[in-house]
């Protein structure tokens, strides 16, 4: 089991910066408060969640997980060794009998088929019951989610084990998807089952089913035929599964943090087992209700409304007060919230909190995906705000929007800040960029230009120092030019403002929209001026003849190339092959998004000795979502 994430004290350490004071920050933490409290800067606030909120809230939820204690969430995991039927309704799940008039819940013949007592039946009579005649009994157990279901058994009272046994019953799947695997199906009602068992001439009285097929079911059905001579009778039937759900989630109730805030980094710990998967998302939004609510009004085909009767906003409790042919639906909403993020894996323990503005409001969600042994433990979600914020808004943009794949454009990111009373103002600006920015060239204010200073420049950004903006330069344009390339369409040139009085406040992100109305861009984002289909865009070898004899000179041969349009992190691989074809030495193998990259070769095989002389081939492969591409290079060896 492989731990990751960060502990408390390194999460505030990257968050804060202690030591000084912290007037607007606050600390959330939802989960592991059997953790002491976080040592806080003066001035700072903390403030404890626990998981079990999301339960009891109108827009949070706990899906199949289990360990509400304050110390972890984990997918629900079923014992082999415990048997569900008795227990159906308290795990969350529900029964169904095939009667007069449909599968129904609620039924009482067939009760005794599940109370754990051997001694009370059900004679299979054709009746089940009741006054009709079918044929068949038909059970439906209905799991709270996908579980593995590991074994099945089914008796009737000891004493009639050997001439009540039920001559014809069949078994079926459903896992949800109604995936196909080729086997027979059974349709019943809104059902559709794979069978897998049936046994037209059985004999056995005490049944036992191990070998079933380890795939995730939704639904079980188990079918019951009336005998074609004498009756049978059933005692119980038993259901065990084992492992743990596939598929778990937990998101939070919303939370409301007074007024708008800077959003920080989310940071979690977590242990994720091989196999296993942990992937967090965040939204914020403007008002405590991320959803809108429709209704039918009936006055028109289809006619909609979002307000109820009296012209109000329908709300979540008055929707499902309404009749169900009068609800429409519910969708997100799009005009005070933003929608979820994208996901971020278990092991980035720290991440950007994804808002377009300050918010007031905010939701967390972990999705948990496992295998039946498999699973994830989530201690504690943690994030930081600074309320009010640096401003109001700070509206950016950067154009051109368009430039060529690996040549030095010139830009200019524009900004306009929308300062109100109690903002505290900023002088301090970062800038991401795709790799290393060959410069910044100039800061103008309102056209004119301003003294600046580069803070810091790397292949992850540059910060750079202006003089203070606050209320007094509010709607004021900002202008910052800088050279950079990009490698992929859609590169974002995210941006965040800060407050060098204030170290430990949250900086705030750079809104994407009209910062000046001459400019039509509106965005942070740039795209290629040829999009082809080509993902190694360069490949170069320095020096393409060298001689590893140890000399110090030219001993290593540098391989250097560019990967572009490169959605996420692609399997790259870097193999020496000879003139034959044959594979030699790989030189790397690794992940890597779209950038420039550079990899060396000593001119050794895998067992660490040095090749002969002659010509090798190098050729790099990336795995791309349009499949395999590649390029090649001649090295030649010399001594």
């Amino acid at each position: 089991m492989t731990r990751t994430g960060r502990t408390i004290a390194q999460a505030l350490t990257l968050l804060l910066g202690l030591g000084t004071t912290a007037q607007g920050l606050t600390i959330y933490r939802i989960g592991g408060s059997i953790l002491p409290p976080p040592e806080l800067p003066e001035g700072a606030d903390f403030v404890q969640l626990e998981w079990q909120a999301a339960k009891d809230s109108d827009h949070g939820a706990i899906d199949l997980l289990h360990g509400l204690e304050p110390d972890a969430l984990e997918p629900d995991r079923l014992d082999p060794t415990v048997n569900l039927a008795p227990v159906f309704d308290e795990i969350g799940g529900s029964i169904y009998s095939y009667a007069t008039h449909g599968f129904v819940a609620g039924f009482k013949a067939e009760a005794a088929l599940f109370d754990g007592d051997p001694e009370t039946v059900l004679l299979g009579d054709g009746h089940w019951g009741g006054a009709s005649h079918y044929r068949f009994l038909e059970i439906v157990f209905d799991f709270p989610g996908t579980f593995t279901i590991s074994r099945i058994r089914m008796y009737p009272r000891e004493r009639y084990i050997s001439n009540r046994f039920v001559q014809w019953f069949r078994i079926g799947f459903n896992d949800a998807e109604r995936t196909r695997r080729g086997g027979p199906v059974i349709r019943a009602r809104n059902w559709e089952f794979e069978v897998v068992y049936e046994d037209l001439e059985n004999s056995r009285g005490l049944i036992e089913l191990t070998a079933l097929p380890e795939y995730p079911v939704k639904e079980l059905l188990v079918s019951l035929a009336e005998n074609t001579q004498g009756i049978w009778e059933m005692a119980e039937i038993e259901v065990y599964g084992r492992g743990y759900t596939p598929e778990a989630a937990y998101v939070s109730q919303v939370i409301d943090l007074g007024g708008p805030s800077a959003l920080g980094d989310l940071s979690w710990s977590a242990e994720v087992d091989p196999g296993a998967d942990l992937t967090l998302r965040m939204r914020a939004g403007d008002d405590p209700v991320p959803n809108t609510y429709w209704r039918y009004t009936f006055r028109g085909s289809g006619a909609t409304s979002r307000l109820d009767e009296q012209g109000q906003p329908l709300t979540k409790g008055g929707y499902l007060s309404l009749d169900r042919r009068e609800r429409a639906g519910t969708t997100p909403d799009t005009e005070n919230w933003d929608g979820w993020s994208t996901s971020f894996d278990h092991s980035e323990g720290t991440v950007p909190f994804q808002a377009s503005r300050p918010r007031q409001y905010l939701q967390v969600r972990a999705d948990f995906n496992s295998t039946v042994d498999a699973g994830s433990r989530l201690q504690y979600l943690q994030f930081a705000v600074s309320q009010p914020p640096a401003a109001t808004v700070v509206l950016g943009e950067i154009t051109p929007t368009v430039a060529s794949v690996d040549e030095v454009t010139p830009f200019t990111y524009l900004m306009t800040p929308v300062m109100r009373s109690g903002n505290f103002g900023f002088d301090r600006i970062r800038i991401d960029t795709p790799t290393t920015a060959a410069g910044v060239d100039g800061v103008r204010f309102n056209g004119q230009p301003v003294a600046y200073e580069v803070l810091h420049l790397d292949e992850s950004g540059f910060e750079i120092a202006i003089p203070r903006v606050d209320e007094s330069r509010d709607g004021e344009l900002i202008e910052i030019d800088f050279r950079s390339r990009i490698f992929r369409f859609g590169t974002v040139f995210s941006g965040r403002v800060m407050d060098s009085q204030r170290p430990e406040e949250v900086a705030q992100v750079v809104s994407p929209g009209e910062a000046d109305p001459i400019v039509d861009s509106n965005t942070l984002s740039v795209g290629l001026e040829e999009v082809g289909r080509r993902t190694v865009n360069a490949l170069t070898l320095e020096p393409p003849v060298f001689s590893p004899n140890g000399d110090g000179i030219n001993d290593r041969v540098s391989l250097d190339y560019e990967l572009v349009n490169v959605e996420g992190d692609a399997e790259v691989a870097i193999v020496l092959y000879d003139l034959r074809g044959s594979p030699v030495e790989e030189v790397f193998r690794g992940a890597a998004g779209s950038g420039r990259f550079r990899a060396e070769w000593d001119g050794r095989d895998a067992g660490g000795r040095l090749l002969g002389p002659g010509i090798y081939i190098l050729r790099i492969e990336v795995e791309s979502d349009l499949g395999i591409r590649s390029r090649e290079r001649v090295v030649s060896l010399v001594y």
